[in-house]
């Protein structure tokens, strides 16, 4: 059974690397990789661009419907950066807040300890995006699917990686990829835009073929819409061969310079019994890296 990724924040091979970093002094083009075999880093590959296409075979309406439409357009455009901007403050003042507890904690100052707890009770009843996501579900709890799509669509403005779990589940082929994320806060530097995030993976084989794990390809996109792709033969430094019903499991690890993204990605196969198999993509579901988790904490 996999541990809860909470237990990682006590590994010191976590740590994050510190051979390429932003003017933030954050280790932005590496991902760091932790498992049985030691831990490694991959260089990550250029920023990926998003563009979006526009038909001309649209009817082309007046002029003044035309600028009304744009004004509107940009009006909502500039009011959902803000209120994503908004987001961001108040989820840094977060983090910020849970580190200062911590060390007060540490250095018995249990005074402003509790004050700090209670501001930070404060918070979790006050913020938006927790309260939307409360009463989503119990909206969808109590079969309100109007209202529960009236908050959903709520935070899709103003915290749209909230959305997302922490932990993400599929299987192509017969082979099973879970996913866990963690906010490591002993590893993470808010008041430097510096958030680490731990995840662990099991892949479970439950086709009626071995295969072997040859690639892997991460799309990592963080709170501001930056996108980043990552490459890279086996992970943790290993090409596992995964027999039928076994599996293997790996921790892994991604800094962000927002505190909240999320990833997703494939995995490159092969079957090992048949000379020539072709090899064949096997999806990781999204999921989200948040400070703030979701209400589903736990083991895989």
């Amino acid at each position: 059974m996999i541990q809860s990724l909470v237990t990682l924040k006590l590994l010191p091979g976590l740590n994050p690397a510190t051979k390429a970093t932003s003017g933030r002094g954050w280790p932005t083009r590496d991902i760091v990789e932790r498992g049985g075999g030691g831990i490694g880093t991959r260089r990550r590959c250029a920023n990926v661009r998003e563009t979006k296409a526009t038909s001309s075979s649209l009817p082309t309406p007046p002029d003044g419907d035309r600028d009304r439409d744009r004004d509107g357009k940009e009006e909502g455009e500039e009011g959902a950066s803000s209120a994503a901007a908004s987001f961001l403050f108040r989820s840094q003042t977060y983090a910020l807040l849970k580190q200062q507890m911590a060390v007060a904690a540490k250095f018995e100052d249990y005074k402003e300890a509790a004050r700090i707890r209670d501001s930070l009770k404060f918070f979790e009843e006050e913020e938006p995006a927790l309260h939307l996501r409360k009463l989503m579900r119990k909206a969808i709890e109590e079969e309100r699917f109007e209202d529960a799509a009236k908050y959903r669509d709520e935070l899709k403005i103003i915290a749209p990686h909230s959305l997302l779990k922490c932990s993400s589940d599929a299987t192509t082929l017969g082979i099973r990829v879970q996913v866990r994320s963690v906010y490591i806060e002993s590893r993470s530097h808010p008041s430097k835009w510096q958030y680490f995030f731990a995840y662990r993976i099991r892949i479970s084989n439950n086709s009626q073929h071995p295969v072997q794990l040859l690639r892997r390809h991460w799309i990592i996109t963080d709170a501001n819409g930056r996108t980043e792709n990552v490459w890279g033969a086996g992970v943790i430094g290993e090409q596992p061969v995964i027999h039928p019903r076994t599996g293997f499991e790996y921790s892994s690890a991604c800094p962000l310079s927002t505190p909240s993204g999320r990833m997703e990605g494939d995995f490159e196969m092969k079957r090992i019994d048949k000379v020539g198999s072709p090899t064949f993509n096997v999806a990781i579901a999204p999921f989200s890296l948040s400070i703030l988790g979701d209400d589903n904490d736990g083991l895989l």
